[in-house]
């Protein structure tokens, strides 16, 4: 974990202001095309609107920001961790970590959906006590996901 570089995040609930919306839209097709390489960066581009107009605004999100830019963000809706995206550049660094812990703070159990073949945040996941529950394939893209749960203990 690099504590300087915590230091100097803010952590902000996202309350729909558009410059911060953009950024999160940003970090999400960013991170997307790098992380999720093996979809067809076509679909990222088609599901933009979809982020924008219903996905964040639906969820309750927490923003990190680095010198007043949009570095990550994490989406609760309900007991459903349905998004956690951070810059490429800030992976390994403490950050998602901090994202995921202020979740845990809010919530008693979280679920979510990764594809397998994104190795690198399944075991993220798995390191801060998610398990694997479930395979299913996503409709949309055709790639196996699978579930993660997480309880409080």
């Amino acid at each position: 974990m690099n504590k300087k570089l915590l230091d100097e995040i803010y952590f902000s609930a996202f309350h729909n202001d558009e410059k911060e919306m953009q950024g999160i839209i940003d970090v999400w097709y960013t991170t997307s095309l790098v992380c999720h390489d093996f979809v067809d960066r076509n679909f990222w581009h088609a599901c933009k609107d979809d982020m924008r107009n219903e996905y964040i605004p639906a969820a309750e999100t927490m923003v990190a920001k680095y010198k007043g830019k949009v570095i990550g963000f994490i989406s609760l809706v309900d007991n459903t961790l349905a998004a956690i995206f951070l810059l490429p550049d800030y992976h390994g660094k403490g950050v998602g970590q901090a994202l995921l812990a202020n979740a845990f703070e809010k919530r008693d159990r979280l679920s979510l959906t990764v594809y397998e073949k994104n190795m690198a945040a399944r075991n993220f996941y798995l390191k801060h006590g998610f398990t694997e529950s479930n395979k299913s394939v996503d409709e949309h893209t055709g790639e196996v996901e699978i579930t993660m749960e997480w309880n409080a203990v």
